[in-house]
């Protein structure tokens, strides 16, 4: 495979790379959107959660903030890593470049 190719590919690959990061960014705010939400919810009013096609109403209004909690890192840790990749990409991608042009 040649450089030229190579290049496509790699470019292919930043560009995947940077849909991925934007689509947990916005996973991210939805979640962190989501924990305010619980947090502003008084206590005696009702709180339900969506579980497939239904809502069901939550009891255990901590367990649920503690499982979006470890969501939201576990969504930050994927968005750190695949950041990470990204640049990584990038930095290949300006190898290749310049081995073309020089």
């Amino acid at each position: 495979m040649d450089t030229a190719q190579q290049l496509q590919i790699v470019v292919a690959e930043v560009q995947a790379a940077r849909q991925q990061v934007a689509s947990l960014n916005a996973q991210v705010r939805e979640i962190e959107g989501t924990i305010i939400a619980v947090k502003n919810q008084p206590s005696d009013m009702a709180l339900h959660r969506q579980m497939g096609s239904i809502l069901v109403e939550v009891e255990d209004r901590e367990k649920l903030l503690s499982d979006l909690e470890i969501t939201l890192e576990q969504m930050k840790k994927a968005v750190a890593g695949m950041s990470e990749r990204e640049a990584e990409l990038v930095s290949t991608y300006e190898k290749l470049k310049q081995s073309l042009e020089g």
